[in-house]
């Protein structure tokens, strides 16, 4: 479905479960990293874009004017309430409204003051497949509450609160990307973002005879959420050693000067964040160029990288890859890596927009005989960040 066709569905849902149709309806997009992976916590550079997969919200204010929010959602049966008449308090680890319910909370700590309403919550994101899903929610209901309230946001601000909603409410601590794109996506362009300056920059890419291609490997495997934390460490330490604040002021050549230094490991993680913010920059620039097999050889470097230097990468992720490469620019594939944090997910692959059905079954084929496992793929352009369809 088109964002508008999406729109109507929800709203239709809406009326369904209230009886009436919405008086307000919100969407913001999920997101593909399409180079630049473990970089943000170093103050690097990441290039992330728009998919054109949604989180839309349809609203309109509680029966009577009861101070109270009510959350329902497509994807989850439990109906979910917030009592705005008391402090907001998160609800149990893992409740999928917390996303919301931050976002709530990040309004009123701006003493910008809320009603009450019932909302229908619809996405065409994909859960746990590392394209967002939970950005575009939090984006779409402070998106949905600018509607309701008239008070606008700047976009730096609007994807702070996001994130700190996530930080608080969900408990996770995730970087700035996700909800930077969401809010400041722009049709045809991807986002280059420096995570330390937080400033940002639109990259165009309206070459139509290119897409990206998402492949969810649709395995995600656990190591324990300490895998993330080690390889922060890993990266500090590395740092500290080099006698820099981040990695991000490091060069490959003081680090060959410390490799002795280090042990191995360490040397690995900061090899691949130097040369991953490199080739962030370098992809960015091919991009503005359409150097598109430039492109797709710094996304298999990247990769590679990922898989041998900071080991985020699994046998699945790998055969993608491999499937992709084999299949090469004369097949419609310039390049391919994995993309979000690693351990399963989703794959990106640069693709010849005339080869997308072919390919699409060809990898599908290809990696069901190698893994036994069926992918999800999906091809997108660059897509437009967060929008309000009906205020």
């Amino acid at each position: 479905m088109t964002l508008s066709e999406l729109g109507h569905f929800t709203a239709d849902q809406f009326a369904k479960a209230y009886g009436h149709g919405p008086r307000w309806i919100a969407a913001a997009p999920g997101r593909v990293n399409v180079i630049g992976e473990h970089t943000d916590y170093n103050e690097g550079f990441v290039l992330p874009m728009a998919i054109e997969r949604y989180t839309v919200i349809a609203a309109a204010p509680a029966a009577a004017g009861a101070p109270r929010v009510q959350l329902r959602s497509l994807e989850n049966d439990e109906a979910k309430m917030i009592d705005l008449s008391k402090p907001l308090q998160p609800f149990a680890r893992g409740t999928w409204a917390n996303y919301p319910a931050g976002v709530l909370a990040g309004f009123l700590a701006r003493g910008i003051p809320l009603n009450g309403f019932d909302a229908m919550i619809h996405s065409t994101v994909p859960l746990g497949g590392g394209l967002s899903s939970s950005a575009a929610l939090e984006v779409a209901t402070a998106t949905l509450l600018e509607a309701m309230t008239g008070r606008t946001l700047e976009p730096v601000e609007k994807a702070l609160l996001c994130q700190q909603a996530e930080h608080q409410y969900a408990g996770v601590p995730c970087g700035i990307m996700d909800q930077f794109i969401s809010v400041m996506g722009r049709q045809d362009h991807l986002l280059l973002l420096d995570c330390r300056s937080r400033q940002t920059e639109l990259v165009p890419m309206s070459d139509p005879s290119v897409a990206l291609l998402v492949i969810n490997t649709n395995v995600k495997h656990e190591l324990g959420s300490g895998e993330y934390a080690k390889r922060r460490a890993q990266c500090e330490a590395a740092a500290k050693v080099l006698g820099i604040s981040s990695l991000r002021d490091a060069t490959a050549v003081a680090l060959q000067q410390a490799k002795n230094r280090m042990e191995d490991v360490m040397f690995r993680r900061a090899r691949h964040v130097i040369g991953e913010i490199e080739r962030t920059t370098q992809a960015a620039q091919a991009i503005r160029n359409s150097h598109w097999p430039e492109v797709g050889q710094l996304m298999y470097a990247s990769h590679y990288s990922l898989r041998d230097n900071y080991e985020v990468s699994c046998t699945e992720l790998d055969a993608v890859v491999e499937i992709a490469r084999g299949i090469g620019p004369q097949g419609g594939v310039y390049g391919c890596r994995m993309t979000g944090g690693g351990f399963g997910g989703c794959t990106v692959a640069l693709v010849k927009t005339d080869a997308v059905d072919a390919l699409t079954r060809k990898i599908s084929e290809d990696y069901q005989r190698k893994t036994g496992i069926e992918a999800s793929l999906f091809v997108s352009r660059p897509a437009a960040g967060a929008t309000i369809l009906r205020a």
